[in-house]
């Protein structure tokens, strides 16, 4: 199937590993022109000569935290010096927050806007270019809606849901599409860091449909359809790729 991606520019934002990795390299593969975000300038470049390598246009990298006020707007700006327009944006930096019931606002903040906020103002940062072009993409990776304890980032996640359904029925008339995808166990990093490989065994056993945890790819799969002109007419979504993790229906 022709995505329809060559020569399309696209944004993508925690992308120095894991899923955000794995989506860029899927863009990259369908033709798309990259500029990429995360901290670490080393694994960055590490992205973007393996796109290369693959016969991909190596992409513009851009070092930022996220957590900087700044950042959102200097994202946006850099973007478009390096690739002229933003027509798809991935919005995949974030983290895991778990925090205790009485833990302080400090830690509640720090989570909410690492998780929501940043990913709020770089979308609308962007969004003036788009509407002008009368055309684009925005894909959140969020998280699931089942929480087992308390964790800050599910509940900035729940607002990334909301929010994006809410955009959706103002920008659908530019031609522009928003949804987010909700990983279940994912390899990622952070996956590998929290939980050792004998509990990730006995928790795919007992607990996922699919038997094992998912890969990055697993979710890229989707993301690069979502960025398409062949997914125009699905807009404020919350898609799970989860191997059947979640237990209710829809």
């Amino acid at each position: 199937m022709d995505l329809q991606l060559k020569g399309r520019t696209a944004l993508v934002t925690g992308a120095s590993m894991g899923i955000g990795r794995a989506i860029a390299a899927g863009l990259a593969a369908e033709g798309a022109r990259l500029a990429i975000v995360a901290r670490r300038k080393d694994l960055l470049e590490q992205v973007a000569a393996g796109i290369e390598k693959s016969g991909g246009v190596r992409p513009a990298v851009i070092v930022a935290d996220v957590m900087q006020p700044e950042s959102p707007q200097r994202i946006c700006d850099e973007a478009v010096r390096a690739l002229s327009k933003i027509e798809i944006l991935v919005n995949s930096a974030g983290g895991s927050r778990p925090l205790p019931a009485d833990a302080p606002d400090q830690s509640w903040d720090e989570a909410l806007t690492l998780n929501f906020t940043r990913l709020r103002q770089l979308t609308h940062a962007i969004l003036p270019g788009m509407i002008v072009q009368k055309w684009g993409r925005i894909i959140n990776i969020t998280g699931k809606s089942e929480p087992e304890r308390i964790n800050a980032s599910f509940a900035a996640k729940a607002a990334v849901h909301a929010w994006a359904k809410g955009l959706s029925r103002e920008i659908g008339k530019h031609g522009i599409t928003i949804n987010s995808i909700a990983p279940g166990r994912i390899i990622t990093e952070q996956i590998l860091r929290l939980y050792p490989e004998e509990e990730r065994r006995k928790f795919a056993a007992r607990e996922i449909p699919v038997g094992e945890y998912g890969q990055p790819e697993d979710l890229a799969v989707l993301a690069v359809f979502l960025a398409s002109p062949l997914a125009r007419y699905m807009t404020g979504t919350v898609i799970p790729v989860d191997g059947g993790l979640r237990r209710y229906q829809f």
